[in-house]
């Protein structure tokens, strides 16, 4: 990568198309999972790949070169990056790759490889790149691998000179740096730099200050022509969240098509969403593990990973899914623990994503609700349940919604919480502010229910048992008061036994997930709050509580379990079932 010559303000960005909209039959065929036809300059391209593969691995017996090591993921990415930068027109068409590769694939040693090429090939003088490690221990595992491949090679250290106790490596004709170090805030405040790569990025998904910082490092570059950013990561081992989960789907969409003129170049190993999430799990079939294994053969074989599969099958569904996430990329959409509510095995597989609140209306002949929390530091969960017309089915649909200071109480969670008010699951309101704004929705949303006839009522007609609440909810009275003033009676509201009263409810729940009469939105905010319940013996009775207090919310969870305790009556609805369409 040269200075960047003179711009010629004459030339226009141009794009190039990064999608690869086939990426699952390169996969098959064991084919790059470059796009086709990219119009990469072959001979930067080249120059790239060839010094990349004179480096050595210094950890391994023999010191053998990166050539006779390892698959071409690793190439893959120098290909791209040496190839797509223009220095007559001082344009890069790819400012931007990220590679998701599973575990044991040499991630890590890649990494290093990459931003070692980078260091002997820049031309710019003094520039400045780095290597972020996510963690103290993996920033020294790159930085030692680094100097690792400087002493393994002849020459290498009369080009560049290391500093241990900086963790930086200097080439001494151009000045140019590379510093490795942990990225954290201070971060922001740090250098510009001409190129970075930011190791295991799915550790800062729940790092409340990773996005800002990320934009100050993308930032940093913009002076820069020839600047540049490599992602590298392993499948998150719990739900995506925060800068990670924005990353991967901005990646999935550029490579399906979905998103055209991006600078970033996705390069992901995984198999697709269909086969993540069937129920029947059909990754676990070894025939599929060579697919989204790019290092087969080198640092990982398949009986390996059939030993490491049969252990974390025989500890359990929560090590099975750990397994799974780091080795074959499979997504996790729920975190399951040891002693979760059981109904958790079944969650995932009950998923109906065509659920809205506006389709219950359309499908459901009774509909009722469920509602808990409300207070500063909780989540107000909501829940409408309705029946199905004809097949009698449970359909849920959820909402959440949020004092916005819990952002700053939960500074952990908040990437998370931040990702569920873009699906439009979790409201934020200033309570301060917004008279009780929360409130005004669910009541417009029942409102909505009894208008069409849905909601349950005695033979007289009076709306009764509708929205199970828990009446110690710091916000269920004005709940319940709103909805007096909206001319429901008493009558309509029931409160439903806590704790140990409501193992019935969760009891019902989890036998009609297991069955398929209970379906749900498949809403991330749902998977968590189910997947952070935990289920405890007290006394005779199981109890569903939080996992850890504070973050881990199950608000919305409960408010489910409220509506299942309504609807296992058989309610009948107030209107004629069957006639609104």
């Amino acid at each position: 990568m040269g200075q960047a010559l003179a711009r010629d303000v004459a030339v226009d960005r141009a794009y190039w198309d990064l999608s690869n909209p086939g990426w699952f039959d390169a996969l098959k065929a064991r084919r790059s999972l470059l796009p086709p036809g990219l119009p990469l300059n072959d001979n930067a391209a080249d120059r790239g790949v060839r010094v990349f593969n004179e480096l050595r691995l210094p950890d391994v017996p023999g010191r053998p070169r990166m050539a006779d090591s390892g698959n071409d993921w690793v190439r893959d990415v120098v290909r791209a990056l040496f190839g797509s930068w223009d220095p007559l027109n001082g344009v890069r068409y790819i400012e931007e790759i990220f590679a998701l590769v599973p575990k044991k694939n040499s991630k890590t040693t890649g990494a290093a490889g990459i931003m070692l090429t980078v260091l002997i090939i820049n031309e710019r003088p003094s520039a400045q790149f780095a290597l972020f490690g996510p963690t103290q221990e993996i920033a020294t595992l790159s930085f030692s691998a680094i100097k690792g491949m400087i002493e393994a090679d002849e020459e290498l250290p009369d080009l560049l000179h290391v500093q241990d106790h900086l963790k930086i490596i200097t080439n001494r004709l151009t000045g140019a740096t590379l510093k490795v170090m942990t990225f954290d805030a201070k971060v922001a405040t740090g250098g510009k730099y001409a190129g970075a790569l930011i190791d295991e990025v799915h550790l800062l998904g729940t790092i409340s200050w990773a996005a800002d910082v990320l934009r100050q490092i993308r930032g940093g570059r913009i002076s820069i022509a020839e600047g540049f950013l490599i992602l590298i990561s392993t499948q998150s081992d719990s739900p995506p969240a925060g800068v990670f989960k924005t990353e991967l789907d901005y990646g999935r969409a550029v490579r399906d098509g979905r998103i055209t003129n991006s600078v970033l170049l996705p390069i992901f190993y995984e198999l697709p969403e269909e086969v993540q999430r069937d129920p029947a799990q059909p990754w676990k079939s070894p025939e599929l593990w060579a697919l989204v294994t790019p290092n087969l053969g080198f640092s990982i074989t398949i009986p390996r990973l059939q030993t490491l599969f049969a252990k974390a099958d025989a500890d359990g569904a929560a090590e099975l899914r750990g397994w799974a996430s780091q080795h074959l990329n499979i997504e996790i959409g729920l975190a399951l623990h040891s002693n979760r509510w059981i109904g958790a095995d079944y969650w995932e597989g009950a998923a109906d994503r065509a659920i809205t609140f506006a389709d219950l209306l359309r499908r459901s002949e009774c509909i009722v609700f469920g509602a808990d929390g409300g207070g500063l530091d909780d989540l107000f969960g909501f829940a409408a349940l309705g029946r199905e017309k004809g097949s009698g089915r449970w359909l849920h649909w959820g909402r959440a919604y949020a004092d916005r200071g819990v952002l700053e109480r939960h500074k952990q969670a908040a990437p998370r919480l931040l990702d569920f008010e873009k699906d439009n699951d979790l409201v934020f309101i200033d309570i301060a502010e917004a008279q009780d704004s929360d409130v005004a929705e669910m009541v417009e949303m029942i409102v909505a229910a009894r208008d069409a006839g849905l909601l349950p009522a005695n033979d007289d007609g009076e709306i009764v048992n509708a929205i199970g609440i828990d009446r110690s909810g710091v916000a269920i009275g004005l709940l319940i008061d709103a909805l007096l003033r909206e001319g429901f009676p008493a009558t309509a509201m029931r409160a439903v036994g806590q704790g140990y009263r409501l193992q019935t409810a969760h009891g019902i729940a989890a036998r009609k997930l297991k069955q398929g009469t209970l379906r749900h939105a498949g809403q991330p905010l749902m998977a968590w709050s189910v997947g952070n319940a935990k289920a405890e013996m007290q006394g005779h009775s199981v109890v569903i509580t939080k996992q850890t207090s504070g973050v881990a919310k199950i608000d919305p969870l409960i408010a489910l379990f409220n509506a299942v305790d309504l609807m296992s009556y058989n309610p009948q609805a107030a209107g004629t079932p069957g006639i609104f369409v």
